[in-house]
This record gives C-alpha cells, structure tokens and sequence, in this order.
C-alpha cells in the first residue's frame, strides 16, 4: 500500500507544475525528486515552501501528506489529505490516502448530524451556483408576471419553486459552513492529546484524542481551544496540538 502512495505522488506534478511560478515550479519538481530518493523531511520542505509561496493546489497538499505519511507523522499526513480534498472533493487518491492514514492512526472523526449528511451530497460551490441560478430565474420571472397582463399559474408555480430552490441551497451551504467539514473543522496533528473539562494540565480528561482526530473548534482561549469532540462531547485541548483544515 505504500508504494501506492508513492506511485500517487508522482502522477500530480505536472498539474501543479503548471500553474506555479518559476520558482515553485523548481521547489515542487525537488521536492518530488527528494521523495523519489527516500529523502522525505527534504520533501516536506519543498512542499512547505511551495505552500507558504501562495500556491495552494491539492495536488501538492496530497504530496506533502504522502510526504509526512513515510515520516509516520500520521497527524500531519491527514491534516494535508483533508487539505487537498477540501480545495478538491473529487480527488480519489488524496481521499484512499485519508482512508488509509486514518485507519493506521486510529484517528476519531466526527460525527455528522442527518442535516449536513443529506447536505453534503452537493459541495458549497454547487450550492452557490443553484442558489445564484434560482435567484435571478425566479427575479426575471416575477419582472416578467408584474409586467404581463396575464396571471399565469405555472409561472406563478415556477417562481414558487425557484424560490424553493434558493432558499434550500442557502440553508445547504450554511449547514456545511459550520458543519464538522465547515471553517471550524482541525485535525490533531501531536500524538496521544487529552481533550480537557478545563485550560489546565490537570484538569479532567474528557477523551483521548490519537493523531489525525477530527475536532470543531468553538473559541479560544490563551494556549488553549475549546472543540466539540468525536464522542459528541466538548473539551480543551492546546493550540498548538492541532490546525485548522481551512487554512
């Protein structure tokens, strides 16, 4: 199965090639070179600095979670598979490599509520553009109905149904936007992190979270965040353990 992902790795870089400047462009062909060669902390360097250059594609967060992935940095590796399925829903290799890292790592993954799983047959963007299409359909037509002298009862249907459609795709998309793949959504990236009852190291374990876990940030405080957890309950955990998807 890793050479698989190895073999993946390799098939992605002249779609991000592409679309880089001259200088990515050098860092991401070395950074697969270095990968080629079992030289994988050089890779995520590479990698990184790509990513910091502005350049966020997901063919080249997929590599960098194959990268992190031969390091055993599973928390990492998902972090950067989600990161390259949230720019690309439709990014097969990226989501078996997530499948993969998260079943060897353990990792705990929230829960959907049956409104975001029935929403999430469709992606934010789809949602935009139906609403937007829906929108202006159902204005035009309403125009056309207060300027005709005739009351059509289809039209006035149709225009029912428009509005039916915009309202559903806007409820839709705020349902993903703070469902558990919205904004708020972080992946664990230390290993073995006590979700806490309080901002303190002593405090009450709530959950064990393994590297890789699914969290929803709710707010912050100081060192520490406040996140709605895998088994339906809420904690603390540090900052510094886990990043946002959403960069």
């Amino acid at each position: 199965m890793i050479r698989v992902v190895h073999i993946c790795a390799m098939l992605v870089t002249v779609v991000v090639a592409g679309s880089a400047s001259a200088e990515e462009e050098n860092l991401f062909v070395s950074g697969n070179a270095a990968y080629s060669e079992a030289r994988f902390q050089i890779a995520v360097d590479r990698y990184e600095a790509v990513i910091h250059g502005g350049n966020w594609h997901a063919n080249v967060f997929y590599n960098l979670g194959n990268s992190y992935y031969r390091l055993g940095n599973f928390g990492k590796a998902i972090l950067n598979y989600e990161r390259a399925v949230a720019l690309d829903p439709h990014h097969p290799e990226a989501d078996a490599n997530l499948r993969l890292a998260r079943d060897e790592a353990r990792a705990l993954e929230l829960r959907k509520d049956w409104i975001e799983r029935y929403a999430s047959m469709a992606t934010v963007k789809q949602y935009s553009i139906a609403a937007a299409v829906a929108f202006w359909f159902s204005f035009f037509l309403i125009a056309h109905l207060l300027l005709s002298r005739r009351r059509s009862a289809g039209r006035i249907a149709l225009i029912a149904l428009s509005m039916m459609v915009c309202g559903v795709s806007i409820f839709a998309i705020f349902a993903l936007e703070n469902g558990t793949r919205g904004n708020a959504l972080a992946i664990v990236t230390a290993k073995e992190i006590e979700a806490r009852l309080a901002t303190a190291d002593n405090a009450k374990s709530v959950l064990l979270l393994p590297a890789g876990s699914e969290i929803k940030i709710l707010s912050e405080r100081g060192d520490w965040v406040y996140a709605a957890l895998p088994n339906d309950q809420r904690g603390w955990i540090p900052t510094s353990s886990a990043e946002r998807v959403r960069m």
